[in-house]
Order: structure tokens, then C-alpha cells, then sequence
């Protein structure tokens, strides 16, 4: 059993006050590790869906407005890159790896997270200009969707395979004091309220693109 950690119960009761207060939840209510964690790679989802409707427009040649797309980049490297992925590289993978834990599975995301901040690096100059032949177009259509193929399964394994064993990995009050460090943590990088800024931020980008509703990804 989960003992003190975050178990259903525990996130119903955080589910309840996102829905009373969405801006406060967060802030509010002590967030474990792993599920801060996960949230965040909600984020990442999203700002994906952003670079899949850019993907799609590019193959379709319709208008594309490129400082949407690299608001997602930047999104993305703010949040994920310089935040999300400094904890897992700070707290998370070390811990892992000096118990002898999934250290195979480390030293791939290791190596995806140096892949991934270099093609976030590459997208940015390529929305940060208009597009000048048709060669632009393709190299920023393979730099998407080569983000994308990585980061999918990438984060897919962390909160079905990694978070859970580092999880398991920690007791309780050791579980709860890195909660803590997080928060500390996020907010140095990201200021009050980043998380939900970050959400607010990636709406707004899926709104200006026309992919905000929902119903819309209904088959």
C-alpha cells in the first residue's frame, strides 16, 4: 500500500480542488513527486499536439503561423527542459542509479533529454524566421515530428516504468521532503504559479492554432 503517499483518495481530493479553485490547486495542495511530475508531462503533451497540428499544416501547405509554434518550443524548453528535466536529472536518475535500479532505462533518457534539447534548438530557428524554400519547410516538418516520436514513448515509460520504481525506491517522509524540494525548485525556475502559467500558456497557443476543443479529437 501507499501508507501517507498520494493514493486515490489522495487525488480525488486534489481533482476536487483544481475544481474549486483551478489557478490554487497546485500551490495548495502538497503534490508527490512522481505525480508533479506526470502533470507537467501533461503540459508537454499538449504543447506536442501543438507541433502535430504544425506537422499536419506543413504537409498540407496551409498558413502556419510560426511564432505559434515557437512559443511551443520555448514553452517546452522553459518547463520541461530547463525545469521538468533538471529535477529528474538532479533527484530522480542518481537516486536510481546508485540503488542499481532501471539504470539502462536512465541512460536512455539521459541521452533522449541531450537529443531532445538540441531538436527544441533547432526548431526554434527555424520559427524564428519565415521560411524561405521549400527545404525549411521539410526540415522543420522532421524536426517536429522527430520530437515527437521521442517524446512520446519517452514519457510514456517514465510515468508507467520510472516513476513508479522511484517511487518504491523511497519511504514515505523521504517521498514527501523531495515534494517539498520540488515545489522550492519549480518555483525558482518558473516563479509563482509556473505550472498553471504554463497551462494558461499552452491553451492560448492551441487557441491562435484552432485545436482547443476537445470534442474535436473525438473519432
Amino acid at each position: 500500500m501507499m501508507g501517507e503517499r498520494l493514493g486515490r483518495r489522495g487525488f480525488i481530493a486534489v481533482a476536487g480542488a483544481a475544481l474549486l479553485a483551478p489557478g490554487r490547486a497546485r500551490a495548495s495542495v502538497g503534490v508527490p513527486p512522481g505525480e508533479d511530475l506526470m502533470q507537467e508531462h501533461g503540459v508537454l503533451r499538449r504543447a506536442m499536439l501543438v507541433y502535430d497540428e504544425a506537422v499536419r499544416r506543413l504537409g498540407a501547405r496551409e498558413p502556419l503561423p510560426l511564432d505559434r509554434v515557437g512559443a511551443a518550443a520555448t514553452l517546452i524548453r522553459r518547463v520541461i527542459q530547463d525545469c521538468h528535466e533538471k529535477l529528474e536529472e538532479e533527484f530522480v536518475f542518481p537516486r536510481m542509479e546508485r540503488a542499481g535500479k532501471l539504470t539502462s532505462l536512465v541512460a536512455t533518457l539521459r541521452d533522449q533529454h541531450r537529443a531532445g534539447r538540441a531538436v527544441t534548438a533547432a526548431i526554434a530557428k527555424l520559427t524564428g524566421s519565415p521560411l524561405r524554400d521549400e527545404a525549411d519547410r521539410r526540415r522543420l516538418g522532421q524536426q517536429l515530428s522527430a520530437f515527437n516520436r521521442m517524446y512520446r514513448p519517452h514519457a510514456a515509460r517514465e510515468d508507467t516504468v520510472l516513476f513508479p520504481a522511484f517511487q518504491l525506491l523511497l519511504g514515505d517522509k523521504e517521498y514527501r521532503a523531495l515534494g517539498e524540494q520540488f515545489e522550492e525548485v519549480e518555483e525558482r525556475v518558473l516563479g509563482p504559479g509556473g505550472f498553471e502559467k504554463a497551462v494558461d500558456e499552452v491553451a492560448a497557443i492551441e487557441a491562435a492554432l484552432g485545436i482547443h476543443d476537445l470534442a474535436r479529437f473525438t473519432p
